[in-house]
């Protein structure tokens, strides 16, 4: 069983022996080495890469969905210089790894998907984007490979994090009207105030803010020195109440999912050095009370009691009434394009989406990953997706150990995307803000930072000796 695990995983796949007699892959890369060696910007590209990257996550809650796009655009330009123009060498030095191979095999359900669409203008419009999206994986993980450079990525998103959630709760103590009916007017909460910051929406702000929680969390733990400490609980605290000011359930389920992720890996890497007894009850004792702290929260904090009862009454919320309205009439869209699906990206399925709502409730998109997934990209899509998310967890896992047996601080960080994208991946489930630029591209830093810390696993099960 362990051997069909790692296998699956592709944990041990050789992916230098597989590189070095890949005929495309011979062809391609070192192709415009010579030049490279000549060019004076590309023999400091890693550290273009890392500006760009920088005006990514410096700029992605303040500008255009356009000018994000474009500086997407630039980064992938440059990968392909850069990939290009590298040259072969025999060195263990990582550049492919198990997460990229299952990137490349959910971008090509996706191009499948184009092809069979409905409507394949639309869908091959935004496989473009998609692509972009996809594109800034690479880029992150060889960027994040130099620890430096990884250091310098992670504080500028912590930083620009800071300003969105100061803004955020500057907006919360000012009562701003809201820009939308985000809430049911019938209810308790329908006049109350949530922050939006300059994401213009509570609930992408809470998406956009919930991973900024978990790393300033880990960079307690990881920075230096008085002043840098006192700077992440700052962080820590700021980013905290600027989430829960959102008000938003998806985000606070995100929340609470991050922190006991949290929790449990940090139990987990300091278990060694425990007495018995609290390597066998600690996480039990800690479950338990963090339990009964979110209990104490809910009884006496009345607009959190009042908006997490909203979650459980079914379709007597408006917001829930919606959402369960749209997925049932996505589903019916899954019944009728069950293979390939629709052709990826909004586009596609603003054009077959009207075919199926019910009267009244339009909808840009699935309101849930797993069923934006399958609509878009069938059910080999949605396969492909949950692979690459095995694959994903595992090799963060994987690379979590081996920091652990040599009480590597970097592992923090690991842990820090673990729960981050645990966190993620539950608010996406009931919400949309996973496909908008400014989370998605957190996504992709996420598992582009645990990308970065893969090496290769020197056993070989399948070698028989």
């Amino acid at each position: 069983m362990n051997l069909v695990w790692q296998r699956f995983t592709l944990s041990y796949l050789p992916l230098k022996e597989y590189l070095g007699s890949s005929y495309l892959h011979r062809s391609l890369v070192g192709l415009l080495h010579s030049w490279r060696q000549t060019s004076v910007l590309m023999q400091s590209g890693d550290i273009i890469a890392a500006g760009l990257l920088t005006l990514v996550y410096g700029l992605a809650p303040f500008v255009s969905s356009t000018l994000l796009g474009l500086l997407l655009a630039a980064c992938a330009a440059l990968w392909l210089l850069l990939t290009l123009s590298d040259e072969q060498s025999s060195s263990d030095t990582p550049s492919v790894t198990p997460i990229h191979l299952l990137v490349l095999v959910f971008w090509g359900t996706a191009v499948l998907a184009a092809a069979f669409s409905p409507v394949k203008k639309a869908a091959f419009s935004d496989l473009v984007t998609l692509t972009l999206y996809l594109l800034l994986f690479p880029v992150c993980a060889r960027v994040l490979r130099v620890p430096r450079l990884r250091s310098w990525i992670i504080g500028v998103y912590l930083h620009v994090s800071l300003i969105v959630s100061a803004y955020g709760i500057r907006q919360w103590i000012d009562k701003v009207p809201p820009l939308a009916t985000w809430n049911d007017p019938t209810s308790t909460m329908g006049s109350g105030t949530r922050a939006y910051s300059y994401l213009g929406n509570p609930n992408l702000l809470a998406g956009y803010i919930l991973p900024a929680v978990i790393f300033s969390l880990m960079a307690v733990f990881v920075w230096r020195g008085p002043f840098k400490k006192a700077l992440a609980l700052t962080m820590l605290g700021v980013n905290f109440a600027c989430l829960m000011y959102t008000f938003s359930r998806g985000g606070w389920i995100g929340l609470v999912v991050s922190i006991l992720a949290v929790l449990a890996l940090l139990l987990y890497w300091y278990a060694m050095r425990m007495p018995p007894f609290w390597r066998t009850w600690s996480l039990p004792i800690v479950v338990g009370g963090s339990v009964l702290v979110l209990l104490l929260a809910l009884a006496v904090v009345e607009p959190l009691r009042d908006r997490v009862a909203t979650m459980f009454i079914g379709r007597g919320d408006s917001s829930n009434n919606f959402r369960i309205n749209v997925w049932t009439s996505v589903i019916e869209m899954i019944k009728h394009y069950p293979v390939f699906g629709i052709g990826p990206g909004h586009n596609s399925f603003n054009q077959i989406y009207p075919i199926f709502q019910k009267p009244k409730f339009t909808a840009l998109s699935a309101y849930s990953i797993l069923l934006e997934v399958t609509v878009e990209t069938g059910l080999i899509g949605l396969a492909a997706f949950l692979w690459l998310l095995i694959v994903i967890f595992n090799t963060a896992f994987v690379q979590l150990r081996r920091l652990q047996a040599i009480a590597n601080v970097e592992g923090f960080w690991l842990i820090g995307a673990i729960a981050s994208l645990a966190g993620m991946l539950s608010h996406g489930f009931v919400d949309t803000v996973w496909y908008r630029p400014e989370v998605n591209s957190v996504w992709w830093l996420m598992v582009g930072l645990i990308a970065s810390y893969w090496t290769p696993l020197r056993q070989n099960p399948y070698k028989r000796n």
